[in-house]
């Protein structure tokens, strides 16, 4: 069986590639900037919040998990939903080294 074509990329790579596809949605992004506004969350908080389905914020909900931008506690029969801080760190480092580097530039193209 052949190499998938992640293999050709570094473990970084595939992070930063990995959560910029989670955040590849505006229910996504609405919901990140829903948890940074309230600090923590039920899924049924973010339901009223959006004009989704409660199914389709929940599976909105599971890609932001599994991708590590938000953590869920189980708090009696409810999921509570928070932010990641380590995840948007590892973003913040590497869009900073970007600016970084263009600020460093001379001639931009």
């Amino acid at each position: 069986m052949g190499a998938s074509k992640t293999d050709h990329f570094t473990d970084r790579q595939n992070e930063i590639a990995t959560l910029a596809k989670a955040i590849g949605h505006p229910a996504r992004v609405a919901i990140i900037e829903y948890l940074l506004k309230t600090d923590k969350c039920i899924c049924g908080d973010i339901v009223n919040e959006l004009p989704l389905a409660q199914a389709t914020v929940s599976q909105h909900l599971k890609e932001l998990k599994q991708a590590g931008f938000i953590k869920g506690n189980t708090e009696g029969n409810a999921i509570c939903y928070c932010i990641n801080e380590k995840t948007i760190e590892t973003l913040q480092n590497y869009f900073g080294n970007i600016f970084t580097k263009l600020e460093k530039k001379n001639n931009y193209c």
